[in-house]
């Protein structure tokens, strides 16, 4: 039984868990070497509200509400308009 939950973790690794040593001799961590850039956080965010505000713009409403508002809200690339 012990073998079998072992076998189920062996291809999990802690973010934590030491994986080298830098030229000074401290240890890293898988955390150290991999990174997040917050702006691409931030713009897969972006990219997925639009995805959905087009999705309910389509679906929710009629073809003149939703051109109304993409003029004035300036959507699609484009500039807004009063």
């Amino acid at each position: 039984m012990y073998f079998r939950s072992q076998r189920r973790l062996a291809g999990e690794i802690s973010l934590s868990e030491t994986i080298d040593t830098d030229k000074d001799g401290n240890a890293l961590s898988l955390m150290d070497v991999v990174s997040v850039d917050e702006d691409l956080l931030e713009e897969l965010d972006t990219r997925e509200n639009c995805r959905k505000l087009r999705h309910y713009m389509e679906t929710c409403l009629t073809r003149r509400e939703a051109k109304i508002l993409t003029l004035r809200y300036g959507l699609n690339d484009q500039p807004p308009k009063t």
